[in-house]
């Protein structure tokens, strides 16, 4: 009776995890990205039908000096976006040369916090004339989430850096980086850049990199679940979408570096 139950349970799995499970998230994150172009289409039709914004005199969002150091900055965080996608692909698909790059990751994100913290935006503390206390009180909501991000990049970048010196193993500490993942893709849709006369161009990149970013971390956790099932029956053998969805994850990634580096504000 008991083998019966078990060689039920291991069908029964077995069609979930081929079937229902890979097909399934691969058609949810085909939608996920279908999704984020149709809104990024919207918002550029809406762009080119409605008039921009009229420039304030003294104005740093949106003026040529403020176009150029915001453009930079992207650039230089697409630079990190894709070494870390780079080093996910490189264990998405099981490569042992190199073994040192993959330190490259948690130095990729702790890096990219820093730079986040300091010069995310030119009025902000430090290098601004805005204090700590005006930085992180709200009222500049682009400004307070570029923070958010530097602080949740340095952070996930520190539980890395301790996952490869063996002393974070657990499932637990692996989720942190495809949950900024989620949380940073789900914050992208509510980014604004405020009186930008580009900021419908703008939100577009946002739209396009939010959706990679929760396609990318779904197909992550979607890879993790199917492995933590196929662990509670022993005689269950892992299905090949494992690698495959993890292979998703990992190019989602170095797609949104990709984007980074032609992110464009004019």
């Amino acid at each position: 009776m008991t083998s019966r139950f078990a060689e039920t349970l291991t069908r029964w799995l077995s069609v979930v995890n081929h079937f229902q499970s890979t097909d399934t998230i691969l058609l949810v994150v085909g939608l996920i990205l279908i999704l984020g172009a149709r809104v990024s289409f919207a918002d550029t039709n809406m762009h080119h039908s409605e008039h921009g914004h009229t420039m304030v005199l003294g104005q740093w969002e949106g003026s040529p000096e403020g176009i150029a150091y915001s453009e930079l900055n992207h650039f230089l965080a697409g630079l990190g976006v894709i070494l870390v996608g780079l080093t996910e692909l490189r264990t998405a698909m099981g490569w042992t040369a190199l073994a040192w790059s993959r330190w490259l990751l948690p130095a990729a994100l702790m890096g990219s916090g820093i730079f986040l913290l300091i010069w995310s935006d030119h009025e902000a503390w430090p290098i601004g004339s805005w204090s700590l206390a005006e930085t992180f009180s709200g009222k500049d909501p682009e400004m307070l989430q570029h923070k958010i991000f530097g602080i949740l990049a340095f952070g996930v970048g520190i539980v890395e850096w301790f996952r490869r010196m063996g002393k974070l193993g657990v499932w637990f500490w692996g989720a942190w980086l495809p949950g900024f993942a989620l949380i940073g893709g789900s914050m992208l849709f509510l980014h604004m850049h405020g009186p930008h006369p580009a900021g419908h161009q703008i939100q577009s990149h946002h739209n396009v990199m939010g959706s990679l970013a929760l396609a990318g971390s779904l197909a992550w956790f979607s890879g993790e679940w199917m492995h933590q099932s196929i662990q509670s029956v022993a005689s269950f053998r892992e299905p090949k979408s494992r690698p495959l969805l993890k292979i998703i994850w990992s190019l989602a990634v170095i797609i949104i570096g990709v984007q980074l580096l032609f992110y464009s504000e004019s």
